[in-house]
């Protein structure tokens, strides 16, 4: 059952749950705010532009990937890392309609 209303501009209540989990831990949103802020892919190790082991950038990477939200390719010996703009910008489009969906209510608990 749906929280939501249903409108013109609904939204995959599956992929959102999958992108907001995903984008779940701050070590991930910093890996999506520096691979977002190239101009192209990114190849090379994140591991080596961002404070972060290298086994726990993997692990985030997997999760993010799995989510859709990055793509990499192995092109060896690097690995290459994207925004996936196609799921990118259903994230953010999921994400507005989500919020303007609610109900605001006016009046708060004490």
């Amino acid at each position: 059952m749906s929280c939501c209303k249903k409108n013109e501009n609904s939204f995959n209540e599956e992929q959102l749950a999958r992108f907001a989990k995903a984008m779940g831990h701050p070590t991930r949103i910093e890996i999506l705010c520096f691979l977002a802020s190239m101009d192209s892919c990114y190849f090379g190790d994140i591991h080596q532009e961002l404070p972060i082991a290298k086994a726990t950038v993997s692990q985030h990477l997997k999760e993010l990937k799995e989510a859709g939200l990055i793509q990499g390719e192995i092109e060896t010996p690097k690995v290459k890392y994207c925004i996936n703009r196609e799921n990118w910008e259903k994230a953010k489009t999921y994400f507005a309609s989500f919020f303007d969906t609610l109900n605001e209510k006016t009046i708060c608990c004490k």
